[in-house]
């Protein structure tokens, strides 16, 4: 089956097992793992364990619930923007099975922020939501931070932390607002705007602002976000989102280029990913903590990311490939 028609099949099948006693569970048992982690602090924030799912595979906050059940102790939906859009012409989620790992160029295909904080407001009770938030792809990089602006309003009383991402490869331009000049001005903006919901009543809690960094920087651009998100305010960073690259795959050349541009994520980005958070955490010797995602497919590579210096971990294309008991091996660590 085509993955991303695959991917809406799956979630109507486990939305309807979950309906069904014995089936549900069966299908909780799978994540729950044989210990119960203890809770994790982080961004001022009590996640009741280490492991959630990435942003990519919620885009519309429609299965929070199924979601949750599987025993994701967060999840971070989107990446929402402000007016909805169908993204890049299907078919744009291509599976790599020699290499466990997909291409996907989406293109932050969503339903549009007002639509997604009105699902919001039904989430399940307990469970921590991140909101991812972009820019939409006809608004130019001079006027994007109006867009994060308009997300960052919307969802602000919906989500328990946002997550800032300019680091996706298939919105045109984005990852230029990576570079020390915009990206400064646009989270100073953002922090600076929480300032002011709180001042002004319209919200008691400051938000967590979290910043999703690409794994396909040089250590000087390390450097830079480093100093830029201790001198911005932030609360951490997420390292890291898919890579550009397509170096020592198993896939061949003819098949890469049959299916062309796209983010890679899995088990090919684990290294990188793993890389850039040890660089990272050295830098920042312990300002802030780091959500590690990328090529997590085992207990493994969660440990090579807690042990590079992450304080919180994030599934995605592992979670495909290897299913919902890769969750309850991850906390049983």
């Amino acid at each position: 089956m085509q993955p991303e028609k695959a991917h809406y099949f799956t979630m109507s099948l486990l939305k309807t097992g979950l309906k069904i006693p014995i089936v549900s569970g069966i299908i909780k048992s799978l994540g729950k793992g044989k210990n119960t982690n203890e809770s994790i602090q982080a961004f001022g924030l009590t996640f009741p364990n280490v492991i959630g799912l990435a942003a990519g595979f919620d885009k519309n906050a429609m299965f929070l619930e199924e979601l949750s059940a599987l025993g994701f102790g967060h999840i971070e939906i989107g990446t929402v923007t402000p007016k909805p859009q169908d993204g890049n012409e299907k078919p744009r989620l291509f599976r790599l099975v020699k290499d466990n790992a997909l291409i996907n160029r989406m293109g932050f295909n969503n339903d549009g922020v007002e639509v997604v904080a009105e699902r919001l407001k039904k989430r399940p009770a307990g469970l921590i939501v991140g909101g991812n938030i972009g820019k939409n792809k006809v608004t130019p990089n001079e006027n994007a931070l109006d867009d994060y602006v308009i997300c960052f309003k919307a969802l602000y009383n919906v989500v328990d932390y946002f997550t800032v991402n300019v680091s996706s490869p298939n919105t045109p331009g984005l990852r230029d607002l990576q570079e020390k000049e915009p990206l400064t001005h646009l989270l100073k903006s953002l922090i600076a705007l929480r300032g002011e919901i709180v001042a002004s009543g319209e919200s008691s809690i400051v938000r967590p602002v979290l910043l999703k960094i690409a794994p396909d920087l040089t250590d000087s651009q390390l450097d830079d976000i480093a100093a830029l998100a201790v001198e911005a305010g932030i609360d951490g960073l997420i390292a890291t989102n898919t890579t550009i690259s397509r170096a020592e795959l198993n896939t061949s050349t003819e098949d890469l280029e049959k299916i062309g541009a796209g983010g890679l994520s899995g088990e090919p980005v684990e290294d990188k990913s793993t890389y850039v958070i040890q660089y990272l955490s050295k830098k920042l010797n312990g300002a802030m903590p780091i959500i590690g995602v990328g090529g997590i497919h085992d207990v493994k590579g969660a440990k090579d990311k807690l042990d590079a210096g992450a304080t919180l971990l994030q599934l995605y294309t592992g979670f495909i490939f290897k299913g919902p008991a890769l969750i309850g091996k991850i906390k049983n660590l």
